[in-house]
C-alpha cells in the first residue's frame, strides 16, 4: 500500500491562503488504511481549517468529501460539481491522487494535504514500514521475498556492506540488515545456492530511467473495445 503522512496545519494553511471556498477531498483506499487521508481525517482537517481560519480573522468555507479512490477518474466524476464550486481543492490522497484531480479537472487548483512517503505495510498498530521501491524489475524470487533495494540502507545488490554488525545496519542498531535477513531466509529454506548463481546486472531501465513509466495491457484494451 502507499503510505503517507499529513502535512502540518501551518503548511496547509499557507497553501490555502486567500481561498474563500475550500474542498477537502479524502481517499478511501491506501491513505485510509494508514489513517492519513480517509473520511475521518478529511472531516477533522476540514473542521480544523474552519476553526483556524476563523481565529486568524479570515473565515473560510471548508467542506469535505471522500471518494473511493482518487487515482481513478470514474470516482472523481462523482464530485465534479463540488470541485467546480471550490476555489482550492485540498487533496488528502497520495501524490497520484493530487495529480489525478488536477489532470481531470484542469480548471481546478489542487494542493496536497499529505506527504507521500513509500510503499509499505503495517508491522504493528500505528507503525508502517517500507517494503518496496517500485523499481520495475522485481528480484524477490532470488532474495527470499526480502527486497534489498527498499530494505538495505544502501540498496546493495551483491551482499552486505562492511558496516553491518550482529545482523543490524550501521545506520541504526534497531534496523535489521536486509542481507542478513535474506541470508537467514534462504538458509531456512535450503535455498542458499541461489545466491551463488551469477546474475546479470539489474535492468534499471524499468525504473525511472527514461522518464515516466506506463503499463499497457493490450488484452484489456481489446476487451474494453469489445464491450
Amino acid at each position: 500500500m502507499i503510505v503517507a503522512q499529513q502535512k502540518s496545519l501551518d503548511e496547509v494553511k499557507t497553501l490555502l491562503k486567500g481561498a474563500e471556498n475550500v474542498l477537502v477531498v479524502g481517499c478511501g483506499t491506501c491513505v485510509t488504511v494508514c489513517f492519513a487521508g480517509g473520511a475521518r481525517e478529511a472531516a477533522i482537517t476540514a473542521s480544523s481549517l474552519r476553526m483556524a481560519s476563523k481565529l486568524d480573522g479570515a473565515p473560510q468555507a471548508v467542506q469535505d468529501v471522500t471518494v473511493q479512490r482518487q487515482c481513478e477518474w470514474e470516482y472523481l466524476d462523482q464530485i465534479e460539481e463540488q470541485i467546480k464550486e471550490a476555489d482550492i481543492v485540498l487533496s488528502l490522497g497520495c501524490g497520484i491522487g493530487v495529480q489525478a484531480i488536477a489532470e481531470h479537472f484542469p480548471d481546478a487548483w489542487v494542493v496536497p494535504g499529505l506527504n507521500t512517503s513509500f510503499l509499505g505495510l503495517p508491522t504493528e498498530q500505528g507503525v508502517w514500514a517500507e517494503r518496496c521501491a517500485a523499481c520495475g524489475d522485481c528480484i524477490l524470487g532470488l532474495t527470499g521475498g526480502i527486497c534489498p533495494i527498499a530494505r538495505c540502507s544502501k540498496s546493495l545488490l551483491n551482499g552486505p556492506c562492511g558496516g553491518s554488525e550482529d545482523g543490524h545496519c550501521e545506520i541504526d542498531p534497531e534496523v535489521d540488515c536486509a542481507w542478513q535477513l535474506i541470508y537467514d531466509r534462504l538458509v531456512s529454506k535450503d535455498k542458499l545456492h541461489v545466491l551463488l548463481e551469477l546474475q546479470p546486472p539489474k535492468n534499471w531501465q524499468h525504473s525511472r530511467d527514461g522518464g515516466p513509466r506506463k503499463i499497457v495491457r493490450q488484452d484489456l484494451r481489446l476487451l474494453a473495445d469489445e464491450e
